[in-house]
């Protein structure tokens, strides 16, 4: 019989949404997370924060003149006693790889009481950026985080930021999938529409404006395009001021503290894998098997598949990484792939979306003997955990649970093509995206290109070169695998089309 002292449980769960009616007047992240996990203290029954041996605090981006923020949190949480760290990374994963640590260590006897908590004031910091340097300034967090990286080989080719780099995924897997353009589209469009009501339905999510399939697909004012195929109500939202936090403890601890059993959620198995951080140094824009790994090892070793579940979270920062993960475990395309909303409607604070989740996932598991599935992704398509929670006990279940499925995906990686930076010549496409001035107007494109000996380069596409841009943005003729020129243009690579 499993020991009730090395059982782990999520115990009280808080979240914030912090709009004031002047946002410069808004918290800064370390704000949010304190407000956040003094709610999930309450929610808990008060009186855990003060006894809690450990903190892991989600890195936030906002305010990065605060960072590190744990000692921060830790002291206004009165949390004296608890070993208090930040995560390396302000990645998407980092949420549930900090829930399932703190449960390894509550198997392992080392602590009875965890907490984890973060947040991100992204609409306060870009208010407060305005303010100092004129209206005119349009400066945010994570445009600024992108001029401070060194600039690399992709930097050079306009890819930067998470918006540029998903839709080489998005466009690589409409032609694996063997869809047009329109299907493809179509997909994002249904899933999107039913993630917006989700979170007209979720007093904890920053939009409340449920749309329909067709308002995801009109380009408009309100709905400009980003990076080709994707529009503004298909990516991120991550203007928002928003905190989160949940806290974990052994299940002795909660039936010590006389905490009814229907309030408890019961941790299960999970898995984590990552990929190539370099993305041009993977196999290709059409499988992850760090994600796949995750995802089919999660249910594998909680013994359940997706039939079994009533609820799930897949991460949805972008179209192309849910619509993976759906297919990976063969989630039914009516069923909600979220239970807060999503990252355009629920709210995007960066790397901290699925302590959201978690926390949604608590409310609806509770007093039930249903499972939910969290799954998180972070970077670019870099990082993966999964993990199964339960409102009803795992009675097989022990911890602590070795989670690292690297060595499984590290094998799973096919040929990589050779990267070749100084390229001319006759190439194919092997995935692309078109970029877009907030105006709508074209600024610029990137190919991923192959070369007729396999090695992969980039291309720069011109903004005045229509027959370029009709053919990979129009409905008509597939551009990905279509062979072009690249010719050396000064200290760039220039695609010409059907050379």
């Amino acid at each position: 019989m499993n020991d009730p002292a090395r059982i782990p449980v999520i115990v009280g769960v808080g979240q914030i949404n912090d709009r004031p009616e002047t946002p410069a007047d808004g918290m800064h992240s370390g704000e949010l997370m304190v407000a956040a996990l003094n709610a999930a203290d309450e929610d808990a029954g008060g009186g855990w924060l003060a006894e809690a041996q450990s903190l892991g605090v989600v890195r936030q981006i906002s305010f990065p003149d605060l960072d590190p923020l744990d000692t921060y949190v830790a002291e206004r949480c009165g949390m004296a006693n608890a070993d208090h760290f930040q995560s390396d990374k302000p990645h998407g994963d980092m949420p549930i790889r900090l829930l399932h640590e703190a449960a390894n260590a509550i198997g392992r006897g080392e602590i009875a009481i965890a907490a984890v908590t973060g947040g991100e004031a992204l609409r306060t910091a870009a208010a407060r950026a305005r303010a100092a340097a004129g209206d005119g300034d349009k400066s945010n967090a994570l445009g600024d985080l992108a001029k401070r990286a060194r600039p690399n080989y992709p930097a050079r080719y306009g890819l930067r930021l998470p918006t540029d780099v998903y839709p080489l995924y998005e466009n690589a897997l409409r032609k694996e999938w063997g869809q047009s353009l329109t299907e493809a589209q179509q997909e994002t469009a249904r899933m999107w529409s039913a993630m917006s009501k989700v979170a007209d339905g979720n007093e904890a999510a920053w939009l409340h404006r449920p749309v329909e399939p067709d308002d995801i697909l009109t380009v408009d004012e309100r709905n400009v395009p980003i990076a080709f195929p994707y529009t503004k109500l298909m990516v991120a939202n991550a203007s928002v001021n928003q905190g989160a936090g949940f806290i974990i403890a052994s299940l002795a601890e909660a039936r010590r503290r006389g905490l009814p059993e229907e309030r408890l959620v019961h941790i299960g198995y999970g898995a984590a894998a990552k990929a190539p951080e370099a993305y041009l140094a993977r196999p290709d824009f059409t499988t992850l098997p760090s994600m796949e790994l995750a995802l089919r090892e999660t249910l594998r070793l909680n013994d359940v598949a997706a039939t079994d579940l009533t609820h799930a979270e897949l991460y949805s920062c972008f179209p192309c990484v849910p619509k993976l993960a759906a297919r990976f475990i063969d989630w039914p395309e009516d069923r909600d792939i979220t239970v807060f909303g999503g990252l355009t409607f629920g709210g995007g604070p960066i790397a901290n979306y699925m302590s959201h989740a978690v926390a949604e996932m608590v409310h609806r598991l509770r007093g039930t003997g249903d499972k939910g599935l969290l799954y998180a992704n972070g970077g670019f398509a870099t990082d993966h955990h999964a993990i199964i929670v339960s409102g009803s006990p795992l009675p097989g279940h022990r911890f602590p649970q070795d989670f690292d499925r690297q060595a499984e995906a590290d094998a799973a990686l096919g040929p990589i093509p050779e990267l070749d930076k100084e390229y001319a010549g006759q190439a194919r496409i092997e995935t692309y995206t078109v970029f877009y001035k907030r105006d709508g107007s074209v600024r610029g494109g990137v190919i991923v290109a192959l070369t007729p000996d396999g090695k992969r380069t980039l291309a720069a596409v011109d903004p005045t070169d229509r027959a370029t841009l009709r053919l990979l943005t129009g409905d008509g003729t597939e551009p990905v695998g279509q062979s072009g020129l690249i010719a050396a243009e000064g200290d760039l690579r220039v695609w010409k089309a059907g050379s």
